[in-house]
């Protein structure tokens, strides 16, 4: 990988790439430290401190939402809206045909899914002023609206920061800013750990432990994220004038890991959702004590991380054969095969073929489902095992590693094109 990247960096394009998305990464840092007007963020580092998903998400935002900066929303607005446009074009016929238009349908769909997230960043920063951190901000109708077009436009901006490194730089800029916002705080838990290792307060031994056992993790993360079910697909020969067409062979690659990251976010949105309401009534009320004995992960009960790690685990099941349902259709694919004349060896093409993708996928799909319950929850054993605070969640790490791994991927096909060896074999 470093001598890839050394190679990219004698290139003068390839160079220029990579300076111009590390710039607009530097500049959404920068701009992940300018706290909103208007905000005691004492009020807000105590709320978020003692809420799991305000953590949570506090960590998608490298610390921007716990710290009320002008990103505090962060990118999540826009990758809210990109969802949502997804499922309308499955549920909705004209915003389906229109994304096989081909490139103009495309620019339409992005164009809609960009004012979706404005309005989506409006009604989060409405209801984070007015309802979750009111007693945090100033009062008056002024300081309200400033608070509210400040996250706006941090999050638009944001938007169109992404875009500029998808455009002019080097790998996916949403995904990008993602990944910077989850990196950075991952030196200062280091220094954290290793202070806590000089005190006395963590053993040598725990720290030793965690090593081996994020190694072997993302090592299963690499495996998972690359682990692909190839289906071999025949073309019949066919004539068309005078020429002729197909007899050759092909794949449909189904991934393992078929809906990514995903039914993670929704999994652990929706269970951790009831706190948020619960912590309304005052930390010390019995709905919050209970929701956070009961449905929290970082409970102290025994008995609360069984009941929530099988719920999070059921969730998590159910939400990866949702998505995998959505994104691959395998009555579209068989009808687009026979339509070329395409067919699986051994498997007669239309309906037989649609079955037998089916099956296939939901062996993988279990299979990917049942890896993203473990990593989702392996912070949680590993915190019991080590007895180590870990600010970095399984979550996370299937988004660095995913990240980095087609980042490089887009260096590799940069290298590849100029005949130069990667390291992605």
């Amino acid at each position: 990988m470093l001598s890839t990247l050394r190679n990219a960096w004698k290139i003068p394009d390839l160079r220029s790439k990579i300076l111009y998305t590390l710039i607009m990464l530097v500049i959404f840092r920068l701009g992940s430290v300018i706290p909103v007007p208007g905000i005691n963020i004492e009020v807000v580092r105590n709320i978020v401190g003692n809420t799991g998903l305000l953590s949570f998400y506090d960590m998608f935002s490298g610390g921007a939402f716990g710290n009320m900066t002008i990103f505090a929303l962060s990118i999540t607005p826009y990758i809210t809206a990109s969802i949502i446009m997804q499922l309308l074009t499955i549920a909705i016929p004209s915003l389906e045909e229109m994304a096989k238009e081909g490139e103009e349908g495309r620019k339409k769909i992005a164009q809609y899914t960009r004012y979706a997230t404005v309005v989506l960043a409006i009604i989060q920063a409405f209801g984070i002023t007015y309802g979750l951190f009111r007693g945090a901000a100033s009062e008056g109708f002024l300081n309200m609206a400033v608070i509210l077009l400040t996250l706006t436009a941090g999050t638009a901006f944001l938007m169109w920061l992404g875009e500029q490194i998808t455009e002019k730089g080097i790998g996916n800029g949403i995904s990008l800013l993602i990944f910077a916002g989850i990196v950075s705080g991952v030196p200062a838990s280091v220094a954290r750990t290793f202070l806590l290792a000089r005190e006395g307060e963590i053993q040598i031994l725990s720290i030793l432990i965690f090593l081996v056992l994020a190694v072997v993790i993302v090592a299963g993360v690499v495996a998972i994220q690359e682990g692909t079910r190839k289906i071999p697909v025949q073309y019949a020969k066919r004539v068309v004038g005078r020429k002729m067409y197909g007899g050759q062979s092909s794949h449909i690659p189904l991934k393992v890991n078929q809906s990514g990251v995903i039914p993670v976010i929704f999994a652990m949105s929706l269970i951790q959702f009831p706190q948020i309401i619960a912590s309304f009534f005052g930390p010390d009320s019995g709905a919050a004590v209970f929701m956070q004995k009961w449905l929290s992960l970082y409970t102290t009960s025994v008995g609360g991380i069984i009941v929530s790690s099988i719920i999070s685990a059921i969730l998590i099941i159910f939400f990866t054969y949702f998505y995998t349902a959505i994104t691959f259709n395998p009555v579209e694919v068989a009808s687009n095969m026979k339509k070329y004349g395409g067919f699986i060896p051994g498997i007669r093409p239309g309906k037989p073929t649609s079955d037998y993708l089916s099956k296939v996928l939901n062996r993988i799909t279990l299979a990917g489902a049942v890896f993203l319950a473990i990593i989702a929850l392996l912070p949680t054993m590993i915190m019991r095992l080590t007895g180590m605070n870990i600010g970095f969640g399984g979550t996370a790490l299937l988004i660095v590693v995913g990240v980095a791994l087609e980042t490089m991927k887009q260096v590799e096909a940069q290298m590849l094109m100029r005949h130069y060896q990667g390291f992605l074999k």
